[in-house]
This record gives C-alpha cells, sequence and structure tokens, in this order.
C-alpha cells in the first residue's frame, strides 16, 4: 500500500506498551488502518475506539495526530483524491502522440492499483449513499475525470460532443466493470486491447503501441507479486 502521509507530515510518534513492549503508534498507522477499515467496513466502523483498540493505543495517541474523527475523515478523502482522481487527471494530461497513445495512458490507471485502487473508489462510493456532501464530492470527482479524458480526444482533433461522449464510455465503463466486480484475470482481458482502442478511438492501432502496452501490463503485474 502507499504511503498516506501527504499533508503536513510530522515525525513525531507515540509510544505504546503492548504484548510486544514498546512500539511506536505513526500518524501513518492510523491512516493505513483507517483505511484498511473504511474500504472492508463502511466509513461507519472508522471510529477513534475500535482503531485504537486494534492499535493497542490510547485515545490520546489519536489527538496527537488528529483533531477530531472528522478530520481523520476529511484526510481519508483527500488521499483518495490525491490519487484515484489525480493518477487519472495525469494520465489524461500526458504528452501523447496519438489518441490511441494517449487512451494506453489513461489504459495504465486500470492496471495499476496504486494509480486506481477500485476498492477505495466504491468504499467511498457507498460513504456518498449515506452523506450529501460526499455525493457532491464523487461528482465533482466524475465530472473532473470526464473533463481530463475528453479533453485528451480534444486534443487530438475530435469535435467536442464527440470527446466528451468517448471519454464517458470510457470512464464509466471502466466504472461499470468494477461495480460489476466481474473479477476477469488480465490474462483474458488483454487480448481484447486492440479492439478496446479501436472502439474508443474509431482508429487502428498500430502494432508496437498494443506491444508496448501489453509490456507494461507485464512489468506491473510482475511488480505487483513482488512482497
Amino acid at each position: 500500500m502507499p504511503c498516506l502521509v501527504p499533508m503536513e507530515v510530522t515525525d513525531t510518534t507515540t509510544q505504546r506498551t503492548g504484548a510486544g513492549g514498546n512500539v511506536k503508534a505513526t500518524r501513518e498507522d492510523w491512516l493505513k488502518l483507517a483505511l484498511e477499515t473504511l474500504i472492508s467496513d463502511g466509513v461507519e466502523n472508522v471510529r477513534v475506539l475500535p482503531l485504537g483498540q486494534k492499535l493497542d493505543v490510547s485515545r490520546s495517541s489519536f489527538y496527537w495526530y488528529f483533531k477530531s474523527r472528522q478530520d481523520l475523515l476529511d484526510q481519508l478523502l483527500e488521499y483518495w483524491r490525491q490519487t484515484n482522481t489525480r493518477f487519472i487527471v495525469e494520465r489524461a494530461a500526458r504528452p501523447s502522440s496519438s489518441a490511441v497513445r494517449g487512451v494506453m495512458a489513461v489504459f495504465e490507471c486500470w492496471v495499476d492499483e496504486t494509480l486506481f485502487d477500485p476498492r477505495l473508489d466504491f468504499a467511498i462510493r457507498a460513504w456518498a449513499r449515506r452523506s450529501p456532501a460526499i455525493r457532491r464530492v464523487i461528482d465533482d470527482a466524475d465530472e473532473e475525470r470526464v473533463k481530463a479524458i475528453s479533453e485528451m480526444f480534444v486534443r487530438h482533433g475530435y469535435e467536442a460532443e464527440d470527446a466528451f461522449v468517448r471519454a464517458r464510455v470510457l470512464y464509466f465503463m471502466q466504472i461499470g466493470y468494477y461495480s460489476l466486480e466481474l473479477n476477469e484475470p488480465m490474462s483474458r482481458r488483454l487480448p481484447y486491447v486492440t479492439s478496446y482502442l479501436r472502439c474508443f478511438t474509431g482508429q487502428e492501432p498500430a502494432e508496437r503501441d498494443v506491444e508496448e502496452f501489453q509490456r507494461y501490463v507485464e512489468e506491473t503485474l510482475s511488480r505487483q507479486r513482488q512482497p
């Protein structure tokens, strides 16, 4: 799991004593456990006392790093923004020689969960069903992601409406894929990449582009399998 200390990093730690003796509970420990709990059990279970019990520290440790539970939730939300949304926007904005390669750059987010974590995205969407404020945040994120992909198509000469529709199809198809929990192995999906690129761009992908993307997938999966 990537580092969860994106803002106002502090080196201060809190000493705790458990079965293993003196151990340090850091701000990242709290954030990491809170994120795992959000993904596995939902926002209603991200609470100070249970988290502290799992970390084997007192509640005072939590308040050394966070003003309140809401402060923790706000930081989890910011972490989500700075990963799932930021990397889609960055990949869509990456200079590319063709629309095919532009779409390939966005595809990297669907391959590498350090760029886009679907479990986290749907934990936030589940949270949004309980909170109108979070629903607005989700809507804004979806709009920002689609806008970035649409602008990529426009840069490659597509008319604005065509670019917008292609961006919506590309993005919402992938979100729907995750929501259906199809869980297909990459070995089954990768042979279709040429057809997907043709479908999303209306252009015939070059063989070298497809081979390059396949290498990216293989290298990413190999890295993810490493302990």
